[in-house]
């Protein structure tokens, strides 16, 4: 074991949030990161970089095994858990709802539950040694079902999934929620908008652009490219969470948000105008000239927009970047990868 005993659990941490967010602050040397991830397609060791560091620990495991997930709190201790680890994919929750339920549900609970017996005496009761520990779950604006072409998400909007993906991962805000409320779990939520910037998985909207565009392949945008995303860049994502992980007021949820609402189909012509600029085409055609419509996905959400007054307001958090600045830098990162 190590000179400290302040180990942190982060799951799904060699994912795309997590993986940033441990390359952001393995620095702090009074911590011990345990990352477990089970890693799935979205998992990839490549994107942390970690080499050399003593306080850090990779587990590769599911957080839905009960007895892997018993056995690292009682061989760690853990003071703080971070839960990052999630099926994320909607069109893959459409073509097999199962994994969703068992991770984000199932998964959940399992961390709960084992958080519980290792901090607790029994209801709202903490042990001496566990009288600082928390428990922070991050979700997505997802949970709250869509909006028209008014208003923003608040902490207080009503809940109202729209595929299996939210779905499961309301449900485990709930969850969440009711450990708090039943056994007074020191746990808090986040709930982000989308994020984007280095490590997101090639199936995801915004590097799925690139590479068909570097690839000279058709850029597919779903339906009339209308949808409107809120964008947050993933660096600022996380220190949100650090900054409520930190200061966050337990059995609150905190909704972080970029203030970034972008249709789909600016989104696809911001980055070939980038590309164009940075990485031209031989034959001196436009990278826009890709772009294709295809077939909407069903129960597609119109938009989703967060606001992220409460954050802001109460633990001075403001995202760093705007859409156009981050998205040049998540370009250029982007092609260092395909070009390799």
């Amino acid at each position: 074991m190590l000179k400290n005993n302040n180990f942190i659990l982060v799951t799904g941490g060699a994912g795309f949030i997590g993986s940033n967010y441990i390359n952001l602050f393995l620095d702090d040397d009074e911590v011990h990161i345990v990352n477990l991830d089970k890693l799935t397609y979205a998992g990839n060791l490549d994107n942390l970089n970690v080499d050399g560091r003593e306080n850090y620990t990779f587990v590769q495991g599911d957080i839905n095994d009960k007895d892997l997930v018993k056995e690292l709190f009682e061989k760690y201790q853990f003071q703080t858990v971070v839960n990052f680890a999630a099926e994320s994919h909607v069109d893959n929750s459409i073509l097999d709802p199962e994994a969703f339920i068992e991770t984000n549900i199932s998964g959940t609970f399992k961390l709960l539950n084992n958080a519980y017996k290792l901090w607790m005496e029994g209801p709202f009761h903490l042990k001496p040694e566990f009288k600082n520990a928390r428990f922070l779950h991050v979700s997505t604006d997802e949970v709250y079902g869509t909006l028209g072409t008014e208003g923003l998400f608040t902490e207080e909007t009503a809940y109202a999934p729209n595929s299996p993906y939210s779905a499961s991962k309301a449900s485990s805000d709930f969850l969440v929620r009711s450990y708090f409320h039943t056994f007074g779990l020191p746990v808090i939520t986040t709930n982000c908008s989308n994020n984007y910037g280095p490590n997101q998985h090639d199936e995801k909207l915004i590097p799925t652009i690139i590479r068909t565009a570097l690839g000279l392949q058709p850029i597919p945008i779903y339906g009339d490219g209308k949808n409107v995303r809120d964008w947050l860049y993933v660096t600022d994502h996380c220190k949100g969470i650090k900054l409520v992980l930190d200061k966050g007021k337990f059995g609150e949820t905190y909704n972080i948000g970029g203030r970034n609402e972008r249709e789909n189909i600016y989104i696809a012509q911001k980055i070939c105008e980038i590309l164009d600029f940075i990485n031209p085409r031989e034959d001196g055609k436009s990278y826009s000239d890709l772009i294709t419509y295809v077939k909407d996905r069903p129960g597609h959400d119109k938009r989703y927009a967060i606001d992220a007054s409460k954050i802001e307001n109460e633990l001075d958090w403001k995202a760093d970047e705007n859409f156009e600045s981050g998205i040049e830098k998540t370009v250029k990162w982007y092609l260092q990868k395909y070009n390799k």
